[in-house]
């Protein structure tokens, strides 16, 4: 269930403060989960999404849809690293681990996206 806005707090953007966790997502090794990781938490703000072929090519490689799901599926730091904001083509919810799609939808929600039946 989705808070109410005055609940969910402002639509902003929060401030990004570096610490042991976004250290998590440095620590990872190079390549392109890292990459994945990385243009996902700098270029998807709070209330965007993006498809999994649009963060492929965001990260510079622009056939691998399915590597960019399959680099999210084991997302260290979801905390960190934002995998909600990724849905399938056509605005689709896509999969979310092994939380499942109704916690990427809660999270969805309280960031203020509504995404199509």
């Amino acid at each position: 269930m989705a808070l109410p806005r005055s609940q969910a707090g402002s639509a902003r953007k929060p401030h990004s403060r570096a610490g042991p966790l976004q250290s998590r997502v440095s620590g990872i090794d190079a390549g392109f989960p890292r990459t994945v990781y990385e243009t996902l938490r700098r270029d998807v703000g709070w209330g965007e999404t993006v498809s999994y072929g649009e963060l492929a090519e965001m990260a510079g490689r622009p056939l691998a849809a399915r590597a960019v799901g399959n680099a999210l599926s084991r997302n260290p730091v979801p905390i960190v690293v934002p995998c909600h904001r990724v849905v399938a083509a056509g605005g689709r919810i896509g999969g979310y681990g092994p939380s499942g799609v109704a916690t990427k939808q809660f999270l969805l929600a309280l960031e203020g996206v509504e995404l199509p039946a």
